[in-house]
């Protein structure tokens, strides 16, 4: 098993924007599903490419980033979605290699907590 150190990413919620995409990442056709998240560059294990949903307490809902709307589901991800309170922000779990798609893990039946 291969230990990944991460710095977590720490976004403020009164300043959240709908953001474009972070460097280094593009929207293209998938082959898994529609459109997807792919890198325009090498990306090493334990990158934080930012905030994927943030939680809006007085609409009590989250609202999905560019980068959270086009992440496919894969069964062998290369990235993953951590909670960190009113935020998701996504990591990647391995070097990911130039035009590869980002992919996550869905977990629906635990997707709130």
């Amino acid at each position: 098993m291969m230990k990944i150190k991460l710095k977590l990413a720490r976004f403020v919620e009164k300043t959240f924007n709908y953001k474009p995409l972070p460097k280094g990442l593009t929207i293209q056709q998938s082959k898994i599903d529609g459109q997807g998240l792919f890198s325009k560059k090498l990306f090493g294990a334990g990158e934080c490419f930012g905030l994927t949903h943030q939680f809006l307490n007085k609409k009590h809902q989250w609202v999905r980033t560019p980068l959270g709307g086009f992440i496919n589901h894969s069964e062998t991800p290369n990235c993953f979605i951590n909670n960190q309170g009113s935020q998701r922000v996504l990591y990647s779990v391995r070097p990911i290699k130039k035009n590869e798609e980002l992919t996550v893990y869905y977990r629906l039946e635990n997707y709130e907590n």
